[in-house]
């Protein structure tokens, strides 16, 4: 019985475990601290301490796991062992991490370029819609503005800020190798591997003319050489609701502003001809005014005391879905990944939707040793409504007095006397507006690659690009459009075909152990076909035609079809050399041919050199232990933009009409003058950059210092009009682009029990001048371009105020033809700043007030993992620029005819100086304008997601492999003034006028919305 005691009492403190300890040093014998020790399969562990030493309970038949980040996992028995030193290998893979370059990759450790890299986990961390909504806020230098909520609207990207007026300045997008003719937003986003970002010259000269703007370079996920086949099925769905919606005026408020905009002109008077006071309402009064007691409907909701919400009646939640299913695997011969999507978002309003459907197969085969061939195919559709409208516009200006619908529950069609508004709501009965876009685009990129000799390679590739689109757009009779007027119809149809074919001959060897040589060299030729026809009517017989049928329509407003073709051909040449490791050399030449410039300017040289320093490889470095990568690079470099229009070096015609007798005759006269000296646009940008890891990847990152110079601008250069032209397209002026860039990630928290803590951040100040224009160093005033200053900058009066009372006097100064206003010329307008102090205000008074150029972003991303859970939240925020509300532009009248956005307007009782006094015989206020300019900072909760990921046993009961469950919430929180103060939606919703560069907030777009989205992640 002792013997058994003895022997249970042993079974039993063996199974509780034992102290054991020990030391963890790296292969130098270094103390290695914060590693982790954990007893595999158990939530018990350690850390080691500063000297690396470690003590944990184990039992004689337990496993230890150590682990530390950028060092290999090593795993050790126990078994009898008291004691147990452990020398953890580095693990060069993950300090060695390989990035995307262009015709090929490298070790991060090797790149002398400037590129930022978005990984695939970073990509589904979020539910994301395109590309551009997984680079904000995520890559430094890359700035990424929300085109609206609208579905299927794409964010606009720019890399570095603007460098062109005319010539464009969009990235290049370069998808598993080949460029793309069109956008990105066809793009399953769920595909991507990886996203790299080619921010400087020396980076993007590899494109030349197709990288001026920067190189966005998309790799897509490929098969596996070994294992086995793998499934994943990724699918969300959730509920988009708008954030907030515009505060307008109630009913009884938007009477009182009326009210308010007749006293201001002595109009509203009681029934003995009194003028009647702020604040006092009079039903004599009222009824003298047409918007009030004039109008029957509007008197009638006055008295009962209506006030009907447009808003509400338009806007409801909508609906978001995303299922994609993908398969994965290959043997040592061929490799496939073979996905299929679906995506569908219904927005906030009737008759806005997007869908998209997606197949994509990526396959690569061995033939043999030296012979490998591959494919990469696209297939997208796509079902987009309502592009090009909005009926939520329709809502704001509406009298919240009047009826939507009449006792049968009927729509009203004009619910007021006033002729121009109608019933936002008939905008969106079924038929009544068509604005349908169907979409079909096949992109393919084909290889064959050809193992010469060790080291030295050839490979073909061709990438066809297929685009295919059909717009229709339908307005019926019962619309404010048409106002029972004859319905119209157009439908326009798009062909695009673009080619690239490239031959690529790359050679990598290294000598003696210590010399390693790169070399690329590439000739590539790329060829665009685009074709537009369409066609506008008026008079369709029977509205459910809509604009399928218009040859049936009584009038035909406009026929056009238009053609346009162009080719770049180009020869690039690359050298990548390392010595040891330590130092670093990329040199670059590209020269690049256009068909778009003449004969004598055809094509541009862009050469690119770098150099790289690895720091921390030194001798005298690896006594740092705390230090993994310090590596110092700078680089030089010049590439080109071909951004004009086809066909511009020549001298084009225009129709013209004569009447000849009474039949019209039709001649051509001059339209432009050609000019074929036009050549490229150059930007040449210097870069110094640092890249650090330390304390073995718990903080790593890279800074930036850059400075781009844009000569050659093509630019139109003013002509005087008596010459029969107005201007002519040059190599004329110059910009500047310089800033700094700052991205890391820091490892904050990693336990043995499990929980991590990391997190990532970015910052981004890029400052954008205009150096000189065609007139050198002189402003031009007015296309609001001003030496020293960005590319678009607002340049108008200034408001300091309103004037009081108490200033009548020096008012009237200001304003000697206002007689209207009983309190006195001037009092409760705008007050704006008498600059040059004259007594006058004239157009010398303007300033400039600012500009869209933030003086710096930022973006901030922190995870958090516990056993199975996982957190993450992600802020993005944008600093110092100014914005031009659209809102406030159109809907902001204070003429007290239309409803509008609730301000803080003027009266007598309410001495403000933020708006003017309501007055109903001006259209707008007097310098309305100086009331559309607002600070556009905002910072954006961008998403917050939380999931968890089930244990293997469970995910293996139910037939998978692995199982997580995560929900969602996109956008939950927006702080900014212009929202919180001035009733605006989304400080952060642009949409840029093509003519003159100005970007406008919210004209034209919807609220900002909040997606609510459950979704799972299986793996079979």
């Amino acid at each position: 019985m002792l013997s058994l005691a003895i022997l249970i009492s042993w079974q039993f403190a063996d199974a509780q475990g034992r102290a054991v300890s020990g030391k963890v040093s790296d292969a130098g014998g270094n103390p290695l601290p914060g590693v982790s020790v954990t007893v595999k399969g158990t939530a018990q562990g350690a850390i080691s301490d500063a000297a690396g030493k470690f003590s944990v309970q184990a039992a004689n038949n337990a496993t230890l796991v150590f682990s530390y980040i950028g060092y290999k996992a090593q795993e050790v028995k126990v078994g009898s062992q008291n004691n147990i030193n452990v020398a953890l290998e580095e693990d060069a893979a993950a300090l060695s991490e390989v990035i995307v370059v262009g015709y090929g990759s490298q070790k991060k450790s090797q790149t002398t370029g400037a590129i930022s890299q978005v990984s695939a986990k970073q990509i589904t961390e979020m539910p994301i819609t395109n590309l551009g909504q997984a680079l904000q806020g995520r890559t430094a230098g890359v700035d990424v503005s929300q085109s609206g909520s609208k579905p299927g609207s794409t964010p606009k990207i720019l890399i570095r800020g603007r460098r062109s007026f005319n010539a464009g300045n969009d990235p290049l997008y370069v998808v598993d190798g080949i460029p793309l003719s069109a956008g990105y937003e066809d793009m399953n986003p769920s595909d991507i591997q990886s996203i790299e970002v080619l921010k400087d010259a020396t980076a993007t000269a590899i494109y030349g003319a197709r990288g001026a703007n920067g190189v966005v370079l998309v790799t897509t996920k490929r098969g596996a050489v070994k294992g086995k086949t793998v499934v994943t099925f990724d699918t969300y769905g959730g509920v988009s609701k708008p954030l907030d919606k515009i505060q307008l005026f109630n009913g009884a408020e938007f009477a009182e502003y009326v009210r308010e905009a007749y006293r201001a002109t002595n109009n509203y008077k009681d029934a003995n001809g009194n003028p009647v006071p702020t604040g006092v309402a009079d039903a004599a009064a009222d009824a003298k005014v047409a918007v009030l007691g004039g109008d029957p409907a509007v008197a009638a909701g006055l008295a009962a005391g209506r006030n009907t919400n447009y808003q509400d009646l338009i806007l409801h939640n909508g609906i978001m879905q995303n299922h994609s299913l993908g398969v994965q695997g290959g043997n040592d011969k061929t490799q496939f990944y073979i996905s299929g999507g679906f995506f569908q978002d219904k927005g906030i309003s009737d008759g806005l939707d997007y869908t998209r459907m997606s197949l994509r197969a990526n396959i690569d085969h061995n033939i043999n040793s030296w012979l490998k061939v591959g494919l990469s195919s696209y297939t997208m559709y796509s079902i987009r409504n309502g592009e090009n409208l909005n009926p939520y516009q329709f809502t704001i200006n509406q009298n919240p007095l009047g009826r939507p619908y009449d006792d049968n529950g009927n729509i009203i069609f004009s619910q007021t006397n006033d002729a121009l508004l109608t019933n936002p709501l008939a905008e969106i009965v079924p038929g009544a507006q068509v604005d349908n876009t169907k979409k079909y685009r096949i992109f393919n990129s084909l290889y064959t690659e050809f193992k010469i000799i060790e080291g030295l390679k050839y490979r073909i590739n061709f990438g066809p690009d297929f685009t295919l689109s059909r717009s229709g757009r339908f307005i019926g009779a019962a619309t404010n459009a048409r106002k029972y007027g004859d319905p119209t119809a157009s439908a326009s149809n798009n062909f695009g075909f673009n080619w690239t074919l490239e031959n690529v001959v790359t050679y990598n060897k290294t000598f003696a152990q210590k010399h390693n040589l790169g070399v690329t060299l590439l000739q590539s030729i790329q060829r665009d076909n685009f074709e537009r026809y369409s066609t506008d009517v008026q008079g369709i017989p029977a509205e459910t035609q809509q604009f399928y049928n218009l040859g049936n329509a009584s009038a035909v407003l406009a026929v056009g079809s238009f053609l346009s073709e162009w080719t770049i051909n180009s020869y690039m040449a690359r050298i990548n050399y390392d010595f040891n490791d330590k130092y670093l050399l990329t040199a670059t030449m590209r020269r690049d041919g256009s068909s778009r410039f003449g004969e004598n300017t055809k094509y541009g040289n862009f050469p690119g050199i770098a150099l790289g320093w690895n720091i921390s490889n030194e001798a005298f470095m690896k006594q740092i232990p705390w230090l993994d990568l310090l590596k110092l690079r700078a680089g030089w470099g010049k590439v080109g933009n071909q951004g004009v229009a086809p066909y511009q070096t020549q001298g084009l015609l225009s129709r013209t009409v004569y009447a000849w007798g009474n039949t019209a005759a039709y001649g051509y006269r001059p339209n432009t003058i050609g000019n074929p000296d036009l050549k490229w646009e150059t930007s040449a940008t210097a870069n110094i950059g640092l890249d650090f890891s330390f304390l073995r990847g718990k903080i790593q990152g890279s800074l930036e210092l850059y400075e781009t110079n844009t000569t050659d601008l093509l630019l139109s250069d003013q002509l005087p009009g008596s010459i029969g032209f107005s201007a002519v397209t040059r190599n004329v002026g110059q910009t500047r682009n310089k800033g700094i860039e700052l991205g890391f990630t820091t490892v904050n928290v990693n336990t043995a029990g499990g929980f991590k803590w990391t997190t990532d951040f970015t910052f981004t100040k890029n400052k954008e001048e205009i150096v000189s224009l065609y007139n050198g160093k002189v402003d031009d005033l007015g296309n609001r371009w001003f030496i020293g200053q960005p590319l678009n900058s607002y340049y108008d009066y200034k408001k300091v105020g309103i004037w009081q009372l108490n200033e009548k006097e020096e008012a009237a100064k200001f304003y000697p033809g206002d007689k209207a206003n009983p309190l006195g010329a001037g009092v409760g307008q705008v007050k704006v700043q008498d600059t040059n102090g004259d007594g006058a205000i004239t157009a010398a008074d303007r300033v400039l007030l600012g500009s869209d150029i933030p003086n710096f972003s930022a973006g901030f991303t922190t995870r958090f993992s516990y056993k199975g859970f996982d957190l993450s939240a992600f802020l993005f925020g944008r600093f110092g620029n100014m914005i031009v509300s659209g809102f406030h532009q159109n809907n902001n009248a204070l003429a007290g005819r239309y409803q509008q956005i609730k301000v803080d307007y003027w009266t007598p009782n309410n001495p403000t100086n933020e708006f003017p006094r309501p007055f109903s015989t001006q259209e707008f206020p007097q310098y309305n304008t100086t009331l559309i300019y607002f600070d556009g900072t905002f910072v954006k909760l961008r998403n917050i997601n939380f999931g968890y990921t089930f244990p293997q046993s469970v995910a293996k009961k139910l037939g998978m492999e692995s199982l997580r469950l995560f929900s969602s919430i996109q956008q939950p929180k927006i702080w900014s003034e212009y929202r919180s103060k001035y009733n605006g939606i989304d400080p952060e919703a642009t949409i840029t006028s093509a003519g003159n560069g100005t970007t406008n907030v919210g004209a034209g777009v919807t609220p900002a919305t909040s997606v609510t989205t459950v979704g799972l992640n299986i793996r079979f």
